[in-house]
């Protein structure tokens, strides 16, 4: 179980700095200082459907992201109960036994 959640938040991080750039990709509505950003060679890869097919992966990245997230959240929450389950038992120790020893009469 740790293994899936360690897999899936490193996939977390990975799907929440694409959206951080797709989303920083995006045409503003002015075309002032944006299109120095970056946002003008979309145009030339995509051709005029850049706005749809940004648009698009924004949509589907956010919610990749909420999905995961919700995920992770529950997975935590699962984990944590069942370890406390099992941490709240007491451990049975078997002592051995010590030889008696005799008392000395004088």
């Amino acid at each position: 179980m740790n293994l899936l959640i360690n897999i899936f938040t490193f996939i977390l991080a990975f799907v929440s700095l694409f959206l951080v750039l797709v989303v920083l990709m995006q045409k503003a509505k002015s075309d002032g200082a944006v299109a120095a950003l970056g946002s003008g060679g979309m145009e030339s890869t995509f051709g005029a459907e850049t706005g749809n097919v940004l648009t698009k992966a924004t949509i589907n990245s956010a919610i990749l992201f909420f999905i995961i997230s919700f995920g992770l959240y529950l997975a935590h929450i699962h984990q944590s109960k069942h370890q406390d389950d099992a941490d709240s038992k007491l451990p049975t120790v078997t002592a051995p036994a010590t030889p008696q020893s005799e008392s000395k009469t004088p």
